[in-house]
């Protein structure tokens, strides 16, 4: 769009209108633009400035004519129907269309800078050596890459020089307010550049970043807030007082109520409210709520933190060194404490204080306690909870991702090849123990878990348990989608034709579930200097996530060889009717343990306080007012259909199996 410099005439009449110039001739003007709607502003630099001929929406019921209103203004580009009234420094930005800012005191640019992108936050270890830089088109992934990968410094140096080359790219010396955002009753907003459709509003600071808001996916920054050196990507929501220093917040993330972080990522849907996180790697889903809660150099995903949370990082030697991970979906009961360097393994429940190291990672879906001074782990326990089938259910549910880019890939399977991976070793070391260990000893100890030697064989078959479903709902679905068969053989070639790949080792990479090898071939790929943007190893990696469904087969037929001691072209019907029939089994114990897990909270002890000055028949009556009933509760319901499901599945699986032909 053309510009021109201001008519003697509109100069006269900008006077009237109690405006001033340093030099009203380094200000240009679109060709229909009319003066009438500039009052009581003072230009300096070189200013360029839209039309301004239509109300806009300032708030619910009221409309302005757009137009600068008791502002100064200094090398700035607004463009048409821009709302701006009383801002006492606006400095080096370009506004765009149809913003609405007003009641601001600073919103300025000092110098040319990356707005954010750029800042090194020293994430899971306070005592660094695993540095981020963060930019804004950042995914878990990625930085779950540059942060873990340390060992191969070849690729951490190239994948590092991708990253400084597209952080190159966002330099400027303007910042940017996108079409549509609103700016209202804010103090201090330095070097921060803003997508479309963003709303500010009573801020107290932000310094150094960027908000990557849009249509889709608006920003909210709200009251009280102070920020510095930080990225905040679409869809998420920043208020009541929240302090960042050095973060990354991703997408529909939401972070208040007085929360305060620093040198932390945030991945998608993460929350955190009231208490305090230092130096950590948020992976999606990531839940902090309580005042007294400490994260410190963790890695978390999938994570529930419960109240007073709270990890100690250093042992008063070399300083807060020490980092600890949290695999996906674990759990810490109120109060819990953990010395790093510690490793849960996924679906995990921690409850008390430990104050001794342990690595559980080959132990999913179990209990961790502390009993007289010991961290006693129990394997597998934590299948059978409601809590466990819950979250799993919940958390796909609970995506508030409305942006169509997704960044984060997030895969939300409870049972996978990298749980059922981990049950199997898990079950492997139980085994092993129970073979050892002499049946007076109470206890064996696993890489500083000790767990009760009564409870091996029993946990070691709920692992099975765990594995017999995977290995059934795999085959039944893969029978499922396959075309009508006659034959045994026909039934094994279309079993065997999606099996090229094979890998044992699967990796969780912050959401996202994928073998170890597609990670490889990514890293391979970017020391080759075949990957060398940012946008290039985003693609690869939703590629190989595309490939998820191929690779889980892929291990399910390397399962099955290696449960039957036989390749799967050797199967007979027999082998098959097994597997089927010992999912549906199984899932059937499952649901029954989880149901009756459930039932507890409707039992005598949950209606403690219901009818508190009333009868028995009172206190039923208002518990089932307040918590409604077992046979009514949805969750129960729906576990319920789950079971007639797969049982109706089964049925049918076993009735093509056994109309097969056998040669």
């Amino acid at each position: 769009m053309a510009y021109r410099t201001l008519k003697g005439a509109e100069i006269e009449q900008l006077k009237k209108q109690n405006c001033k110039a340093s030099d009203w001739h380094t200000i240009f003007v679109k060709e229909a633009f009319v003066p009438d709607y500039i009052e009581d502003v003072r230009f300096f630099g070189e200013i360029r400035l839209g039309v301004f001929n239509k109300s806009v929406p300032i708030d619910a019921g009221i409309q302005r004519p757009a137009g600068i209103y008791n502002c100064t203004v200094q090398d700035c580009v607004i463009d048409d129907n821009v709302y701006a009234l009383n801002v006492n420094n606006l400095v080096n930005y370009h506004i765009d269309a149809e913003a609405i800012i007003h009641d601001v005191h600073t919103l300025s640019v000092s110098e040319p800078n990356t707005f954010g992108n750029g800042t090194e936050i020293e994430i899971l270890n306070e005592g660094g050596g695993r540095e981020l830089k963060i930019f804004d088109r950042l995914s878990a992934q990625i930085a779950y890459l540059n942060v873990l990968y340390r060992h191969d410094r070849k690729f951490i140096n190239q994948l590092e020089r991708i990253i400084d080359n597209y952080i190159k790219t966002q330099r400027s010396d303007k910042g940017w307010i996108g079409f549509g955002s609103r700016i209202f009753n804010c103090a201090t907003i330095q070097n921060v550049r803003i997508g479309p459709n963003a709303v500010l509003s009573g801020i107290k600071k932000l310094h150094n970043g960027t908000i990557v808001s849009n249509k889709e996916a608006p920003v909210y920054m709200g009251d009280g807030i102070i920020a510095e050196n930080f990225i905040v990507q679409s869809g998420s929501t920043i208020d009541n007082g929240a302090i960042l220093s050095n973060c990354f917040v991703g997408q529909s993330v939401t972070i208040g109520k007085q929360f305060s972080v620093e040198n932390s990522a945030f991945f998608a849907n993460s929350e955190g409210f009231h208490g305090e996180a230092c130096s950590i790697f948020a992976g999606p889903y990531t839940v902090t709520h309580h005042k007294s809660t400490l994260l410190i150099a963790g890695l978390f995903s999938f994570y529930n933190a419960g109240s007073g949370t709270n990890q100690s990082n250093h042992m008063y030697k070399l300083g807060p060194v020490h980092q600890g991970i949290l695999e996906r979906g674990c759990k810490t009961g109120s109060f819990s404490y953990l010395l790093w360097p510690s490793r849960v393994g996924a679906f995990s429940a921690v409850i008390g204080k430990h104050y001794a190291n342990f690595d559980g990672s080959d132990f999913p879906f179990s209990y961790i306690n502390e009993e007289d001074g010991k961290s006693v782990l129990t394997p597998a326990m934590n299948l059978f909870t409601v809590g466990t089938r819950r979250d799993s259910a919940k958390w796909p549910l609970r995506d508030k991702r409305t942006d169509t880019d997704k960044l984060d890939i997030i895969n939300f399977d409870l049972f996978s090849p990298y749980t059922i991976a981990k049950a199997l070793k898990g079950k492997s070391l139980l085994l092993e123990k129970l073979q050892s260990t002499p049946r007076e000893k109470e206890y064996v100890q696993i890489k500083g878990l000790f767990i009760k030697r009564l409870l091996l064989k029993r946990c070691a078959k709920y692992y099975d348990l765990a594995i017999s479903i995977f290995l059934g709902q795999q085959l039944a679905g893969k029978i499922k989608s396959l075309p009508p068969l006659q034959t045994l053989d026909e039934l094994k070639a279309q079993l065997l034709s999606d099996s090229a790949h094979i890998d044992d080792q699967w990796v969780d990479v912050a959401g996202m579930l994928t073998p170890k090898s597609m990670v490889n071939d990514l890293m391979s790929a970017v020391k080759r200097a075949q990957i060398k943007t940012i946008t290039a190893a985003i693609e690869f990696l939703q590629q190989a996530n595309a490939r998820y469904a191929t690779h889980v087969w892929a291990f399910t037929i390397k399962l099955c060889s290696d449960l039957f001691e036989k390749r799967l072209d050797e199967f007979q019907i027999d082998d098959f009717l097994k597997i089927i029939s010992d999912w549906s089994q199984n899932q059937q114990k499952l649901n029954s343990m989880i149901l009756a897990d459930a039932q507890k909270e409707f039992n005598a002890t949950s209606r403690i306080g219901f009818g508190i000055d009333g009868t028995p028949e009172e206190v039923d009556l208002d518990f089932e007012q307040v918590r409604g009933s077992y046979a009514d509760n949805n969750f129960v319901k729906d576990l319920q259909a789950e079971s007639q499901s797969v049982q109706k599945q089964a049925d049918e699986t076993i009735r093509i199996l056994e109309s097969l032909k056998v040669k």
